[in-house]
């Protein structure tokens, strides 16, 4: 198989980006699992989705990615959290360190997602105790990540493929 698109996904967001990948990889020579629910198959190219777990991707991720040997791969992803280009290589530093040095790295896309509600209630609740700049900050980030992903995100995670794949 050419590209394998692998991913995980709490609460959808990932899993509408990673399907978006998919869709963008031209050729019949490829797939998409989830992680949880992944068959022993092997590709040239890896796709590999998370969802930002404070600043970084969950222990199955690092995991799967340690295990990569002389594949290309690139990384994408959502975060709830923070929309700027800072933020997000800062997330892509973290994660990539998770991919050995004999695979070709292609590079990362992350855009902004949708958080658990109950984010949005633990926010409230540290509000409650102390309305500070920071917590209203917090809350306008999860009122901002409901908006994601959307079509703009969903475009440059097609143009993200493309370029990609020609490197």
């Amino acid at each position: 198989m050419d590209y394998l698109v692998v991913y995980t996904s709490n609460t959808g967001n990932t899993e509408k980006v990673a399907m978006k990948i998919f869709d963008s990889i031209p050729g019949r020579s490829k797939d998409i699992q989830r992680l949880e629910e992944l068959r022993d198959e092997e590709a040239d190219t890896y796709f590999v989705g998370f969802w930002n777990d404070r600043g970084t991707c969950g222990s199955r991720v690092m995991e799967f990615l340690s295990g990569l040997h002389g594949k290309k791969v690139a990384l994408f992803g959502t975060c709830g959290m923070g929309g700027s280009s800072e933020y997000f290589k800062q997330v892509e530093n973290r994660v990539s360190v998770f991919v050995p040095e004999d695979n070709e790295y292609l590079g990362c896309f992350l855009c902004g997602g949708k958080m658990m509600p109950q984010v949005l209630d633990r926010y409230k609740q540290m509000q409650a105790i102390n309305d500070s700049p920071q917590i209203r900050t917090m809350i306008a980030a999860y009122e901002e990540g409901m908006l994601h992903p959307d079509e703009q995100d969903f475009r440059d995670a097609e143009a993200f493929v493309e370029e990609a794949l020609n490197k």
